[in-house]
């Protein structure tokens, strides 16, 4: 005989083990309950880093910035330039809220740092 019943376990929840399998201890004490927690899992909200143009940033430092801190070819750095610089703003990356938030402040550093004033933000994507 199976220590479990056949209509016991549904796959849906709880279940019962069959009285008198191995390791009773009697009638009625090998009745136990299982549970299945499930959880469910959310992916994490992504924000775009924006880049906005200004009249004072030479284009070299911008490249510059996006190479060094979105990890981008020359020629990724230069496109996205040109495309901040002729619409005013232009998106650098799509990123987790905390990983947005840090890349936004580090090129908000590095600008005030070097006397630019590059704006950088982020938006939810």
């Amino acid at each position: 005989m199976s220590r479990f019943s056949s209509d016991s376990f549904t796959g849906d929840g709880p279940f019962c083990a069959d009285e008198g399998g191995a390791g009773d201890d009697g009638p009625g004490t090998g009745t136990g309950v299982v549970t299945r927690t499930r959880t469910e899992t959310q992916k994490p909200s992504l924000y775009k880093v924006l880049m906005l143009n200004d009249d004072y940033t030479p284009m070299e430092f911008v490249v510059h910035v996006l190479q060094r801190f979105f990890k981008m070819s020359i020629e990724d750095a230069t496109r996205v330039m040109l495309h901040v610089h002729q619409r005013g703003v232009g998106v650098c990356g799509i990123f987790t809220y905390e990983v947005a938030e840090t890349k936004v402040s580090q090129v908000m550093d590095f600008a005030k740092q070097h006397q630019h004033p590059l704006q950088c933000t982020l938006e939810k994507a």
